[in-house]
């Protein structure tokens, strides 16, 4: 064997010697490393003192803190929200800082606003009705922006400040020094929006009894995240990307109409003055009830409560830790129901609010669905760490700290379709579990909508099934492939701040979602990527990770290289294509083939000397047998050989195989993959295969296996249940499968 590798080595490098002095002058230039599985350290962040190589946080790492203490009151007629608010800043960094800055997300919403101005605009109307003509043409542009009446220290003494659309910087009288905080307070009001009309994330919805139901966030002067990766998080709200946010503790009155149900972030301090005896006792028997809702506020109590318009105000005091953000919801039309949920011996409640629009679909399944995220997202990250999680009926979906905002509303008769409770269950789960990343595990939004939206996405997955294994979660590998596949020039790498993406909802929901699927499911195993998925959550709970801590947690909780499944996936737009080239066929015979004999010739062998001594392969021929076919039973100088072994290593010999294949994969696609393969075989039975990644080390174009087997295959097939998003399954299959295109499809219609 060595003399016949020398041989051909010797020629190979004979010929290339002499192409080389006849193409001196076209001889190609060098390259750098551009192997599929070529390291990230180009890529990634340089570890340091704050964020670990591992994917920990350091001992340096630091993080801001900011406390907020707030009187809010909502006047219900003009739907205007007022707010007196103090604000304790912590300064645990190892920085000065000169300024602070604000973000004034309501801002998006001001008369001046330059959000409307960054979409580009076409005529395209011919006629317009009465309707649209007035909305369209003689419609005043609603001012919801931040009113600021004053910025205050501590000592009542003004504060200089500058608003830049939406952000606002605060002037430090002198740098606040590490370790040091600052107090002072921001007085502020705005009118709120209609989010049925003007869209948004909070709002109010009216009703055609003059009811409303409010669902308000991102309603006060939030502090903008300083860290030591970014500084400042000072990136303008244009309405999309979302909020990088501090953790700190919130101390929050409400004052709201005398006759409104309400929830919000936090815990509730005084339940005796704002609800009746009867929901106090209600509430106590939904904390011992794990299989059902109690209703706090029945139907027929929220009916009434609609009837009547209470002229009274009543004040709701909550108090929140360690939190980033602070939400709340508020209206007479609110049904209330809760139950208890078991995290690992600790009650939580899971609770919803609903107007009767929502009935009976709420009633059968938000709180049951609250309860059972809960459950499953901390099975796979932490023990949820709040006292309740709220799911809230509105015209959208939205999360924040306990809370948040969901849609699905049946048919003024109760009536609703499988496919309105499936995208139910899915918000609801979705919003939810956001409870987890970001409000927890707090990635900037701003910069990584996949951090956020991504890994949320992925467990949704996971959760949505255990309420349904048939649920259809459209987050699987197999639902990103029309987004993949498709054109090029409106794709962005998942590593793309969200802004700037044509369709974001692929980029950073779906295929982040579908990529860890992938790699929990096919790639790593659920054991080795729960055990590193676990660690990433509890590393980064209350604090700011990056992309590169997820990565190297990953890797480094799991012993497993994965960075060319990162660079693939996340920093470009490459897609999965992988398929079966060519199958051929060998058989056993004692005959020399012509291929046996042109490699003896080349290496002076005579095969004369070697009979009855050598089993030869011979290749079917357009799916022909070759003649004199034999079994390795019909070779005696084998069966000599086999029974002259010693008996423990004739106990280890498996039976000797009748068929052999030779099959060479292609990969089209630029994206490299494990090769899942089904194999059949001619009595029906089915065997599986799976090729780890690394097998395109060599070769990212094509490579080959052999299978070696007792029984005829009759059919092999790539990736059978469509886990790695193949973009292309024509060329999956060996024999290969006729698969009619939409145009032939029409062609054919066409000649009907």
């Amino acid at each position: 064997m060595k003399k016949i590798t020398y041989f051909c080595f010797s020629l190979l490098f004979m010929s290339s010697a002499m192409f080389a002095q006849e193409q001196e002058k076209t001889k190609p230039q060098g390259h750098t490393d551009q192997n599929k599985f070529r390291q990230m350290k180009d890529v990634l962040a340089t570890p340091n003192e704050s964020r670990t190589a591992s994917g920990a946080p350091g001992y340096a790492y630091t993080q801001q803190k900011v406390d907020y203490v707030m009187d809010i009151r909502l006047d219900e007629d003009k739907h205007q929200i007022y707010g007196d608010e103090k604000i304790t800043y912590h300064n645990n960094s190892k920085d000065h800082l000169e300024y602070l800055w604000i973000q004034l997300d309501q801002n998006m919403r001001a008369k001046d606003s330059k959000t409307p101005d960054i979409d580009s605009e076409s005529f395209n109307a011919a006629f317009n009705g009465p309707i649209t003509f007035t909305n369209t043409n003689l419609k005043e542009r609603f001012d919801g922006g931040f009113n600021i009446e004053h910025v205050k220290n501590e000592d009542g003494s003004d504060v200089s400040y500058m608003i830049n659309q939406t952000m606002m910087r605060i002037n430090l009288p002198k740098p606040l020094a590490p370790g040091a905080v600052f107090k002072f307070q921001i007085k502020w009001w705005y009118n709120v929006n209609n989010h049925i009309l003007d869209g948004g994330r909070s709002g109010y919805e009216p009703f055609p009894d003059g009811n409303s139901t409010f669902v308000i966030a991102q309603f006060f002067p939030r502090l903008c995240v300083y860290d030591n990766v970014e500084g400042w998080q000072n990136m303008q709200f244009w309405g999309r990307s979302e909020f990088a946010l501090e953790f700190g503790d919130y101390d929050v009155k409400l004052t709201v109409p005398a006759d409104h149900k309400l929830e919000a972030t936090g815990v509730l301090q005084n339940p005796k003055d704002v609800l009746t005896k009867e929901q106090q006792k209600r509430f106590e028997t939904a904390k011992k009830s794990f299989k059902d809702p109690v209703f706090i506020v029945t139907q027929e109590e929220a009916e009434k409560a609609e009837t009547e318009r209470s002229k009274k105000q009543k004040t709701w005091h909550f108090k929140a830790e360690k939190v980033r953000d602070f939400a709340f919801a508020t209206s007479r039309k609110f049904l209330w129901d809760a139950m208890a949920v078991d995290i690992n011996g600790k009650t939580v409640m899971a609770i919803s609010l609903y107007s009767k629009e929502g009935n009976p679909l709420w009633e059968e399944h938000s709180t049951r669905v609250v309860a059972n995220t809960l459950e499953e997202y901390s099975k796979l990250t932490f023990d949820y760490p709040y006292n309740k999680a709220v799911s809230v009926h509105a015209q959208m979906g939205m999360e924040y700290p306990m809370i948040c905002f969901n849609f699905g509303r049946p048919q003024p008769d109760g009536t609703y379709s499988e496919r309105l409770k499936r995208g139910m269950i899915n918000v609801i789960t979705h919003e939810v579990g956001h409870n987890f990343f970001p409000m927890i595990v707090n990635s900037d939004e701003r910069q990584w909508t996949w951090m956020d939206e991504g890994l949320n996405s992925f467990v949704e997955i996971l959760a949505e099934l255990d309420y349904d294994p048939d649920f259809i979660t459209g987050n699987l590998p197999k639902d990103i492939v029309p987004y993949m596949g498709g054109d090029q020039s409106y794709i962005s790498p998942i590593m793309s701040q969200g802004d700037y993406v044509y369709q974001f909802g692929p980029n950073a929901y779906t295929k982040p979602a579908a990529g860890l699927y992938m790699l929990r499911q096919t790639i790593m195993g659920p054991e080795l990527f729960d055990y590193a998925f676990r660690t990433y959550s509890q590393r980064w709970m209350f604090k700011h990770p990056t992309p590169a801590d997820f990565f190297r947690t990953m890797e480094d909780a799991s012993a497993m290289d994965l960075d060319w499944f990162w660079r693939g996936w996340f920093y470009t737009t490459d897609y999965t294509d992988i398929g079966v080239k060519d199958v051929k066929k060998y058989y056993l015979t004692d005959t020399p083939t012509e291929k046996a004999k042109k490699i003896a010739k080349q290496n002076n062998m005579n095969l004369d000397d070697y009979k009855d001594k050598l089993v030869y392969f011979a290749e079917e021929v357009d799916g022909v047998a070759p003649q004199n076919t034999k079994s390795a039973s019909d070779f005696k100088f084998l069966n000599d050989h086999l029974e002259s072994l010693p008996e423990d290593e004739k106990s280890r010999q498996m039976e000797a195989p009748k068929y052999f294949y030779e099959v060479t994969f292609e990969k089209p696609g630029g994206l490299v993959m494990p090769i899942i393969l089904e194999l059949t075989y001619e009595d029906g039975t089915k065997e599986r295969k799976t090729y780890p990644a690394q097998i395109w080390r060599y070769n990212e174009n094509e490579v080959k296996k052999v299978f070696k087997t007792q029984k005829a295959i009759t059919n092999f097939v790539v990736d059978p249940d469509l886990e790695t998003a193949d973009v292309d399954t024509s060329n999956n299959s060996w024999p290969k499968k006729v698969e009619e295109n939409n145009f032939d499809q029409f062609k054919e219609k066409v000649k009907g």
